[in-house]
């Protein structure tokens, strides 16, 4: 009994007390909905659906090489970390006519990672202007259909963040150009939403079980 406390002290008490700090503002187990019900990514003949998935969703433009960076960035901070689970994948978006560059960097990445979730979805400009404009956020894209901030989205197809950033108030995105935000906001969000369906799971089962 002695040494099961003590098993608990050393390593469960520890985590509970990372997830609660970790959570900050955006309270403990709950990532905030910002915008709910943003549409599937746009039909283009490609097997890939935000349904079901957490997704971290971007928009890397007409010069893929420009954002290697930036996905650079996101694969050793976030994907590396969090590509196991079977439920979280990354989807970019790109204009077509950018194929062979975003297949180009898909390649590089998987230098470093397994890359099996990380996925390019090619679309027309006005599908996604739309489709960036139906996440109602409070960025832009720039002239090459690109932004360096990446969403989170639930399987549900709501974008979660944060409603009282300490930085910035009301945060949609994440910029993937700066390591330190993906490092001390990204991953603490990304390890909330999991977290929070990990616990829906584990309470649904329990139920089933009485």
């Amino acid at each position: 009994m002695k040494k099961t406390f003590v098993l608990v002290v050393l390593f469960v008490f520890p985590l509970v007390a990372y997830l609660f700090f970790a959570s900050g503002v955006n309270n403990f187990g709950k990532l905030p909905v910002l915008t709910e019900n943003i549409p599937d990514v746009p039909a283009t003949g490609q097997e890939v659906s935000l349904d079901g998935k957490i997704t971290i969703l971007g928009f890397m433009g007409a010069k893929v090489d420009e954002m290697k960076g930036n996905a650079f960035n996101l694969n050793q901070k976030i994907y590396k970390r969090f590509g196991e689970f079977t439920d979280f994948q990354v989807v970019m978006m790109v204009p077509k006519g950018n194929e062979a560059e975003a297949n180009a960097l898909k390649e590089e990445l998987g230098e470093l990672s397994n890359v099996d979730k990380w996925h390019f979805v090619f679309g027309e400009e006005e599908q996604i202007k739309s489709f960036f404009g139906q996440l109602k956020t409070n960025t832009n894209l720039d002239a090459n259909l690109s932004t360096p901030y990446v969403f989170i989205i639930d399987k549900d197809r709501n974008l979660r963040g944060r409603e009282d950033d300490e930085d910035e108030g009301l945060k949609y995105g994440f910029d993937t150009s700066s390591v330190a935000e993906l490092n001390n906001k990204m991953e603490d969000d990304v390890k909330i939403i999991l977290a929070e369906y990990r616990l829906a799971l584990k309470k649904n089962n329990a139920d089933r079980s009485k």
